[in-house]
């Protein structure tokens, strides 16, 4: 499959998994992870109280992003074992998450939920309230909204991955 048939598959997998299932952090992992075909239920274990801000306190960052920057470090992370001396990995872990951060920065502004909701709805919502998250989804969070933002950090991260790939490749890199 073609570099740029994967990133299509991630951004509508990520659309999707977020309108279907919900929980933005999960959705964008299980979009990345369906897409290049490296599934891990601990890693998406992981990332289930982060939707939402994380805990859906929306204070904190934007689950697709988190989701994004887990596949990253996981396909590129320091290794344990190496803890101590792995710094090369953990360079271009933090490199390509600057680059998702920046495609965030770019689009929406932020990477904060609440900021991100502001951008995109016009207001935050408290989504511990009943009525507030009556109107979160009536204003089309899972229509097109938030599931815009899950489909774009899926395709956006898998972007970053698979040009990763191809640069250890062509540098023949050992890791």
């Amino acid at each position: 499959m073609r570099k740029k048939n994967y990133i299509k598959k991630a951004f509508e997998l990520g659309f999707l998994y977020e309108k279907k299932y919900r929980g933005c952090a999960q959705c964008t992992i299980a979009a990345i992870q369906d897409s290049l075909g490296i599934k891990n239920d601990h890693i998406f274990k992981a990332a289930s109280t982060l939707g939402g801000g994380i805990g859906k306190l929306t204070d904190g960052v934007c689950g697709g992003y988190s989701g994004g920057a887990i596949m990253i470090s996981t396909s590129f992370g320091r290794r344990r074992n190496k803890f101590d001396d792995d710094e090369e990995n953990k360079f271009y872990s933090n490199q390509l998450t600057i680059k998702l951060h920046q495609k965030f920065i770019d689009i929406y502004g932020s990477i904060i939920c609440q900021e991100i909701h502001g951008r995109i709805f016009g207001r935050t919502f408290n989504l511990w309230e009943e009525e507030e998250k009556k109107e979160f989804e009536r204003l089309g969070a899972h229509q097109d909204k938030c599931t815009s933002v899950v489909a774009n950090a899926a395709a956006w991260t898998t972007e970053l991955i698979l040009n990763e790939l191809e640069r250890r490749k062509n540098k023949k890199c050992q890791y």
